[in-house]
């Protein structure tokens, strides 16, 4: 699944804050790339910059050499760019099976083909047995799963996860570490924003970090784990977690 993500100087100001400030980086096929950084470091505004949810205000984004800037996030979606998000939002009176449908749907597929699409999805993610309950009678680590399984029905080729493990008990996290692992095996390149470093030294070929919108590394974990701007700005030691 080839897969090539190229931001080139992007930026966004907003009234007595840069967002994020020239930030140029390159991510390839078939690996999980970890975005890690303090809260206002700019990780949620990368996100929505490459997404379409925000305008940028300098800068370029292509996606296997196409360009996305400026377009609609269903347009990006649809050319291979899918996106979970850290406030979880499911249509909480429709089913399990109907909130993954409409995601499949948005592929131009046919109700049928959504159906069994969005049944493969809910059994990827381990939820078949609640594919008839409702969205508001989920745990907060199965609706984890339902964005994921959601995102997945529109057969992204990037996958960008907003906090996959924020807001779950530590019991919850490994089977969704093993679910991330499982999902980059298919091919699916990722893109995670995540704030526990033991999940991040697991999971990712590469750590990007942000510092007030900077680059501050992108490199193997190792590497950056001990990377004095890093520890200076986030991880306040080397062996330092957070939850």
């Amino acid at each position: 699944m080839n897969t090539k993500l190229k931001v080139s100087e992007i930026s966004k100001i907003y009234p007595g804050c840069i967002a994020n400030d020239k930030v140029s980086l390159e991510f390839g096929s078939g690996k999980i790339y970890a975005l890690l950084g303090e809260n206002g470091a700019g990780k949620s505004t990368l996100f929505d910059l490459i997404t379409g949810y925000t305008k940028p205000d300098t800068g370029r984004v292509k996606f296997n050499g196409e360009s996305i800037l400026n377009l609609r996030p269903d347009l990006i979606s649809s050319l291979g760019i899918g996106r979970t998000f850290q406030k979880l939002k499911p249509f909480l009176d429709q089913t399990l099976l109907e909130n993954v449908m409409i995601g499949a749907l948005a592929t131009g597929i046919n109700l049928n083909q959504a159906r069994d699409k969005a049944l493969e999805m809910i059994d990827f993610v381990d939820l078949i047995d609640k594919r008839h309950h409702f969205a508001k009678e989920l745990s907060t680590g199965q609706r984890k799963r339902l964005e994921l399984a959601r995102a997945m029905a529109t057969e992204p080729k990037l996958l960008m996860m907003d906090e996959v493990t924020g807001g779950v008990d530590q019991k919850t996290v490994p089977g969704l570490v093993e679910l991330i692992k499982k999902l980059n095996k298919l091919g699916v390149t990722i893109l995670t924003i995540e704030h526990n470093m033991r999940v991040i030294m697991d999971i990712s070929h590469k750590i990007l970090a942000l510092d007030q919108g900077k680059i501050i590394a992108f490199d193997k974990p190792k590497t950056v784990q001990l990377n004095e701007k890093v520890i200076d700005a986030y991880l306040g030691g080397v062996n330092a977690t957070t939850s």
